[in-house]
C-alpha cells in the first residue's frame, strides 16, 4: 500500500453524467481537473453496470426543441453515430472517450472517497482535501484543490464536510407547494434494478432460485404491465426502498429488487400466460439505480412553482423539461400508478444559486443532490438535466478561480459572464442572447447567399410525399413570425362543401410551443373536391420574434395533406391527450399534454405563410440564442442543389481573431436516447452541415483558414492560424449537409 498526494485546480467527485460534464467543462477552460469515480466505468446510472437510459428535457418527445446541447449533446450525437442499437457497453466508451480526450483532465476510476477535511465554523466551512482508496491498486490518494464539486448523487462529500442538506419530503407549507404532503415525512423515490432478456431461438427452461419472490402474493400482477418481450427500460417500475433509508439500507433494497426480478421472470417463463419459451435471462443489474437521497441547501431552493410556472432567473444556467415525476414510496408494491407526472408547458430554468452550498464556501454540486425541494427535484433529477447542471457548475468553478471568488461571490459579481461563457460553449441555456464582447461577429454586417424567405411546407397535391389526413382532431401548425404573419394558405380536400375555423394563438413564454392566448379567429368556406389551395387571414404582428400556432379546428369532412421533412422552425401539434406508458398517471393540467407533437412528429400539413419572413435570414446566425426561442434562431439557406451556400461577415476596419466557433443545426426536437426505449433512424442528424470551409479576406484576397469534410458535429471550434494577420471579412462556405436540402447555421462567431 502506498499514499500519494494529488494537487489540482478543481476536484470533481462522482463520475456520473453530472460529474463527467463538470470535469470536461472545467478542463476545456484550461483548469487542471481531477475526476474521481468509485466504479470501474463512467456514466453512473447510465453505465453498463446499471443501464438506465438517459432521459432529459425532451421527456421522450413530450417537450419541443428541448434536447440538451453542450457536452451532453455531444455525447448524444456520438452515441447515435457509434451505437444506434443502444448497446450499454458501447455507451461506456462514448463517455470514457469524452473524458480521456481532454489533456487537462486526470481520471481516477475505482477510487472511493471516504474521507474529507474542512475548516471553519458550521456556517462558513471550506474544504481542504478529500481522500480516496483505489481498489485493486491499494493506493491511498489525498486530493487537494481550491474548488470541489460534489457530483456523487448521494451527496457524500458535502455530508462529510458538514454541508447543510435535506432528506425526504418537505411540508406543503414550507415552500407553498401544492403537491407536497401536509406534514414533512422522511420518504424517498426508491431504487431500481433492471434486467435484459434474449431470444435464443430454441426452448430454454428457467428454474427459479430460492431467493425468487412469488409475485402472486404481491399486488404486482394486478397493478403493473408485464409483457414477455419487454426488458430494461420497460421495467423502470421495479422500484423499492422509498420508506427505508436509501443509503443505509442499500443492500437490503438490492436483495429485494433482485428477488422480485427473479419472481417476475419465473412468472413470465413458468405461469403459462406468456409466449416466452425461447427467452432466457441474459443480465440482471446488481447495483441499484438510486433516484433520491441528500439534497444540499443552496442560496436558492428550486420549488414546484419554479418548474410549473417556468420562473425566469437572471442566473439561469441550465434547463429541464422532464415532468415533476413522483413515485409512490411503496414502489412496486403500491396499488396505484407507478408514477404520477405533471408537465410544465415548456422548458424551465435552473438557477446557479441552486448549484453551490449555502455554508461550504468552495463547494459546488450538480446532479440529483442540488438545492431543490422533493417536488422540484422530481423534474430536475433525470440524467441529461444533471449533465447540463454539471457543465454549468464546472464552468462556474473555472470562473471562480479566474476571479479568485467563491461561488456566491461569482453569482453576485459575474453571473452574466458565467452565462455568456456557457453560451459560448453552446451549453443548455434558454433565453440568453449573445452579449460576448469578444465575439467580433456582433459588430459585423451579415449577408448571405439567400435564405428561405417563405415559411412553407410541401408544394402541391402532385408531390409524392404528400398524404391526406382527415381533420378528425384539431391541428396546430407552429410558424415562426418575424416580423409579421398575415395569411396562411392551406392545401385541403373536402368530401362536401363546408367551413373551416382557423385561429391564431400565441405561446406565452417564448420557449413554449403551446396555444396559450387566442389572437385571431376566422371561418372560411371550403368547396367540395380534391386538393386545392384555400387562404385564411391569420394576422399576428408581435413586438419581438415569436412563434404563432395556427390552429385548424376539427372537421371530419376536411383533409389536410401531410408532407415531410419539416421546414426549419415548423412543428405540428395534435389536440389529444397522449400517454404511451400504462404504468404512469399523467396529469392533464397544462397545455403541453393536451397538444402533443408525437402523433405527427416530422410531418406538417402543406401550407404557405405570407408575407415573406425574416425568421431564417442571415442575421439570425449572430443573434446568440443558440436554440429555438421565439423562433428558430438560425440561418437557413436556399437549396444547395443551386450551388454552395455562404454566410458572410464584413467589418468597417480590419480585425484580428484567434478562433472561429460554428454551431450547426442538429434538430434539437429529436429525442435521442442512449440505450433503448425508442430509436431514431438517422445515425447522423441530416440537418448537420457536412462539408464547409471558412475563408477570410486579407488585403483583398480570400484565404482559406479552415476546411472540413465529413462533419457530423453540432459545435465546431477552429483555432485560426497564428500568422493569419488582420482581415476585413470572413465567409463560411457550405457545400453539403448530411441530408438536408439547405444549410442551417445557428451561430457564426469570430472570437478575438
Amino acid at each position: 500500500m502506498r499514499t500519494q498526494t494529488v494537487e489540482a485546480d478543481i476536484i470533481v467527485v462522482g463520475g456520473g453524467l453530472a460529474g463527467v460534464s463538470a470535469a470536461v467543462a472545467a478542463a476545456r477552460l484550461g483548469r487542471r481537473t481531477v475526476l474521481i469515480n468509485n466504479r470501474p466505468v463512467l456514466g453512473g446510472n447510465s453505465s453498463s453496470e446499471v443501464r438506465v437510459w438517459v432521459c432529459g428535457a425532451t421527456a421522450h418527445g413530450n417537450q419541443r426543441w428541448a434536447r440538451e446541447t453542450g457536452i451532453m449533446g455531444e455525447m448524444f450525437l456520438e452515441n447515435q453515430y457509434r451505437n444506434p442499437e443502444g448497446n450499454p457497453v458501447y455507451w461506456d466508451d462514448v463517455v470514457l472517450d469524452t473524458v480521456r480526450r481532454e489533456p487537462n483532465l486526470t481520471l481516477f476510476l475505482n477510487t472511493d472517497v471516504s474521507e474529507a477535511e474542512a475548516t471553519g465554523p458550521d456556517d462558513d466551512r471550506r474544504i481542504t482535501s478529500v481522500t480516496g482508496w483505489t481498489m485493486g491498486s491499494e493506493i491511498r490518494t489525498i486530493f487537494r484543490a481550491p474548488v470541489f464539486l460534489d457530483c456523487t448523487g448521494d451527496g457524500l462529500i458535502g455530508r462529510l464536510v458538514g454541508a447543510r442538506h435535506r432528506l425526504g419530503k418537505e411540508s406543503r407549507a414550507e415552500f407553498d407547494e401544492e403537491w407536497a404532503p401536509e406534514e414533512p415525512i422522511r420518504e424517498f423515490l426508491g431504487s431500481t434494478l433492471l434486467f435484459y432478456t434474449k431470444d435464443l431461438g430454441h426452448p430454454v427452461k428457467f428454474v427459479a432460485p430460492e431467493s425468487a419472490k412469488d409475485i402472486s402474493t404481491t399486488p404486482i400482477p394486478a397493478t403493473r404491465i408485464i409483457r414477455s418481450g419487454d426488458s430494461g427500460a420497460h421495467y423502470w417500475w421495479i422500484e423499492w426502498g422509498g420508506q427505508l433509508d436509501i443509503v443505509d439500507d442499500n443492500e437490503r433494497i438490492r436483495d429485494e429488487l433482485r428477488s422480485v426480478i427473479l419472481g417476475i421472470w419465473d412468472h413470465i417463463k413458468n405461469s403459462g400466460e406468456f409466449d416466452a419459451d425461447n427467452l432466457t435471462l441474459e443480465w440482471i443489474g446488481n447495483l441499484p439505480g438510486k433516484r433520491e437521497y441528500r439534497r444540499f441547501a443552496g442560496d436558492h431552493t428550486l420549488r414546484q412553482q419554479d418548474v410549473l410556472d417556468q420562473v425566469e432567473f437572471d442566473d439561469g444556467v441550465a434547463f429541464g423539461g422532464w415532468s415533476i415525476d413522483l413515485h409512490p414510496a411503496e414502489g412496486m408494491y403500491a396499488t396505484g400508478a407507478g408514477a404520477v407526472q405533471r408537465f410544465s408547458d415548456g422548458l424551465f430554468e435552473i438557477p446557479f444559486r441552486s448549484l453551490y452550498s449555502a455554508n461550504v464556501s468552495n463547494l459546488l454540486m450538480a446532479g440529483r443532490n442540488i438545492s431543490a425541494t422533493h417536488i422540484a427535484f422530481g423534474a430536475a433529477r433525470v440524467m441529461a438535466t444533471c449533465a447540463a447542471m454539471g457543465e454549468a457548475a464546472g464552468t462556474a468553478a473555472s470562473l471562480c478561480l479566474e476571479h479568485d471568488e467563491t461561488p456566491r461571490e461569482l453569482h453576485q459579481n459575474h453571473r452574466r459572464e458565467l452565462r455568456q461563457a456557457l453560451l459560448r460553449s453552446d451549453s443548455s441555456l434558454i433565453g440568453v442572447a449573445n452579449e460576448d464582447p469578444h465575439d467580433l461577429a456582433r459588430t459585423a454586417t451579415v449577408t448571405g447567399s439567400g435564405w428561405q424567405r417563405t415559411i412553407a411546407a410541401g408544394a402541391d397535391a402532385a408531390d409524392a410525399a404528400v398524404a391526406p389526413h382527415v381533420l378528425a382532431e384539431d391541428l396546430g401548425i407552429v410558424i415562426p413570425v418575424h416580423p409579421l404573419l398575415e395569411t396562411t394558405e392551406l392545401l385541403l380536400s373536402a368530401s362536401e362543401s363546408t367551413t373551416l375555423t382557423v385561429e391564431v394563438w400565441s405561446t406565452g413564454k417564448r420557449q413554449n410551443v403551446v396555444p396559450a392566448h387566442l389572437e385571431h379567429s376566422t371561418t372560411i368556406d371550403v368547396p367540395a373536391g380534391d386538393a386545392s389551395w384555400v387562404s385564411a387571414p391569420t394576422p399576428f404582428a408581435p413586438e419581438t420574434p415569436q412563434n404563432a400556432i395556427v390552429v385548424l379546428r376539427a372537421n371530419p369532412s376536411l383533409s389536410v395533406h401531410l408532407t415531410s421533412p419539416l421546414p426549419a422552425g415548423v412543428l405540428t401539434l395534435v389536440h389529444r391527450v397522449d400517454n404511451d406508458d400504462e404504468n404512469v398517471e399523467i396529469s392533464d393540467d397544462g397545455l403541453l399534454v393536451k397538444w402533443p407533437t408525437k402523433p405527427l412528429r416530422g410531418r406538417a400539413p402543406v401550407f404557405r405563410a405570407l408575407p415573406e419572413s425574416e425568421a431564417l435570414a442571415p442575421e439570425r446566425a449572430v443573434s446568440g440564442y443558440n436554440r429555438p426561442f421565439g423562433g428558430p434562431n438560425m440561418w437557413a439557406s436556399g437549396p444547395l442543389s443551386d450551388g454552395p451556400a455562404w454566410l458572410r461577415l464584413d467589418w468597417e476596419a480590419p480585425v484580428t481573431a484567434r478562433e472561429v466557433r460554428l454551431v450547426f443545426d442538429d434538430d434539437v426536437d429529436v429525442s435521442l436516447i442512449t440505450l433503448h426505449h425508442h430509436r431514431t433512424p438517422d445515425e447522423i442528424m441530416p440537418q448537420l452541415v457536412r462539408d464547409y470551409r471558412v475563408e477570410v479576406l486579407v488585403d483583398g484576397t480570400w484565404v482559406t483558414a479552415v476546411a472540413e469534410q465529413g462533419n457530423r458535429l453540432r459545435h465546431r471550434v477552429h483555432p485560426l492560424p497564428a500568422d493569419l494577420g488582420a482581415f476585413t471579412a470572413a465567409r463560411l462556405v457550405i457545400e453539403a449537409t448530411n441530408g438536408a436540402a439547405e444549410a442551417r447555421v445557428i451561430a457564426f462567431r469570430v472570437q478575438s
